[in-house]
Order: structure tokens, then C-alpha cells, then sequence
């Protein structure tokens, strides 16, 4: 076997492993999007389902970023772009970082400041931006295999949701500003400004995604 062959095999071996990482984090951003109802409706039970859930998938989230370091070290040199895999796979780890230190922070907001703010319907619009940018790289990386034109044309959209989400951003910490309380505010400003990070980091995957399939 040609060695181009076997390096294009420990590829998708890797972006096998990339695929299993990304449902994982989409899974937890779908829990993430959950939360502000059941803060709202003061569902304790419901919020600590979701926090354990958020926690158990960053686990194996972390458990399948190790396992791609220990198979992209096994091939050695066979890989040409490998420290690409390793950025891509230690960047969407810390995806799934950002979920976890959103969920709780967001499950400490009082409902009340949500509900005064009228921040309670903007903040779930924010969530599900970023759950939609989670899936549109979910989507990528699944046709990475089979058609890598459609990737890149997929990625454009992750921009155009990473844009959107920019522009709520800067509207939600104006609004933010107005919670009289301090505590809150810095508590909503955390939270806003942690999915708005976790959405550029999104970018950087989906920008790994399209040099991926520029070498399949």
C-alpha cells in the first residue's frame, strides 16, 4: 500500500474520531439551550439533570480528544498536517469547556433578573444561534468523507451564524447594563460574553474543518 494511501486511512480514522466529539458537544450545547426555561420555570430537578449531562459529556468529550492525541502520535510522521487533527480536537475540547462554565453560571441567575432584564427570550435566541453554529460544523465534518466541496460551502454558513450572533451579543450587554444589581450583572456579562467566545472558537474549528478537506 501506498504511503499516501495510508496517510489518507489515519485521516479518516481521526475525523472518525472528530465526528464522535462533535455529537458529543452538540449533544451538551442542546442540553446548554434548556437551561434558561427551566430557570425560568424554577425547575431544580430539570436544571440538575441537564448540568450532570452537560458534565458527563465533557468527560467523554475529553476522553475522545486523548484517544485522537494517542492515534495521531501512533502514525508518527505518516500524517503531514497532524498538529492541524490535534489543534482541531483540543479546540473543540475546549468547546465543550465553555458549555460547562456557561451552564453554570446561567443555573446561579436568579430568574427575576432575567424576567426584569427581559433578557429571558434574547438569552435562548443566543443559546440556539450557537447550538445551530454546533450543528452546522456536526454537519461538516460528516461530509468531509464523501464530499469536501460541500464542507467548505457549509462553512460559510457557520460564518454568517458566528456574524449573527456578534450582533446580539453587543445588543444583550447593552441591556445588560441595566441590572441594577452588580452581582447579576456581572453574572449575565459572563455568560453573554462565554457564548460569544464559544462561538469564535466554533469559527476556528469550522476553519480547521476546510484546511481538512482541502487535504482529502
Amino acid at each position: 500500500m501506498y504511503s499516501g494511501e495510508l496517510e489518507v486511512q489515519a485521516k479518516r480514522k481521526a475525523i472518525a474520531v472528530l465526528q464522535d466529539e462533535i455529537n458529543r458537544i452538540l449533544n451538551a450545547a442542546r442540553s446548554l439551550s434548556s437551561l434558561p426555561d427551566l430557570i425560568m420555570s424554577k425547575d431544580k430537578t430539570g436544571i440538575k439533570d441537564a448540568l450532570d449531562q452537560i458534565a458527563s459529556l465533557e468527560e467523554e468529550v475529553e476522553g475522545l480528544r486523548r484517544k485522537i492525541t494517542r492515534d495521531v502520535a501512533d502514525v508518527g510522521g505518516l500524517i503531514m498536517n497532524r498538529e492541524n487533527l490535534l489543534n482541531t480536537a483540543y479546540t473543540m475540547d475546549e468547546i465543550a469547556g465553555y458549555i460547562t462554565g456557561i451552564a453554570f453560571k446561567l443555573s446561579n441567575i436568579k430568574p427575576a433578573t432575567l424576567k426584569s432584564s427581559k433578557l429571558d427570550a434574547e438569552l435562548t435566541e443566543l443559546i440556539g444561534l450557537v447550538v445551530d453554529e454546533v450543528y452546522k460544523l456536526n454537519e461538516i465534518i460528516r461530509s468531509l468523507n464523501s464530499d469536501s466541496a460541500k464542507s467548505i460551502e457549509l462553512a460559510q454558513d457557520t460564518q454568517k451564524i458566528e456574524r449573527e450572533i456578534d450582533i446580539k451579543y453587543r445588543q444583550m450587554v447593552m441591556k445588560a447594563l441595566d441590572i441594577p444589581s452588580t452581582k447579576e450583572l456581572l453574572l449575565v456579562k459572563d455568560i453573554i460574553e462565554g457564548i460569544e467566545e464559544m462561538a469564535d472558537k466554533c469559527q476556528e474549528v469550522s476553519d480547521s474543518f476546510i484546511l481538512l478537506a482541502l487535504s482529502l
